[in-house]
């Protein structure tokens, strides 16, 4: 390949990666948004709350959310493969996408060159937006009462 046409192609994958990572942003925090609101996870109410049954019914569902969440980023990026026909098929795009986002480390055998730098940014996504799930779950049950 000639060298200003993998210049290209390399502009192309950071150009996706960056729009990847902005709308992964914005799905994330508005996504985070709505689990606070539908689950009205506001301090004053958290911090009336003793940790028991109820606290944990309520983190129960923050994490069934969050889970959600999770599922539905995975299922954008599987979608962005299959557009850009990196992948030809629902579930091998889906697996690779879940393999990327986990950041099990296993998925660059299976994608292809031209798009392999959208799998390792995933990856980076992915691990950031869990830990961003992490700080919001260990934020909600700081706030409850330890009685």
């Amino acid at each position: 390949m000639v060298p200003e046409q993998q210049t290209i192609e390399l502009g192309i994958q950071l150009a996706a990666s960056a729009g990847l990572v902005i709308v992964m942003t914005l799905v994330h925090g508005l996504g985070l948004v709505g689990i606070s609101k539908s689950l009205n996870l506001k301090d004053e109410r958290l911090k009336e709350q003793a940790f028991g049954f109820r606290a944990l019914a309520l983190m129960c569902g923050i994490a069934l959310l969050l889970f959600a969440l999770h599922i539905v980023e995975i299922w954008i990026f599987a979608a962005f493969y299959l557009a850009v026909g990196a992948m030809s098929a629902v579930e091998e795009a889906l697996y690779y996408s879940a393999s990327a986002y986990a950041t099990l480390g296993r998925t660059a055998d299976y994608f292809p060159d031209d798009w392999r730098l959208i799998g390792a940014m995933e990856a980076l996504v992915g691990f950031l937006l869990i830990g961003w799930s992490t700080a919001f779950i260990v934020n909600n049950v700081e706030k409850l009462r330890a009685e």
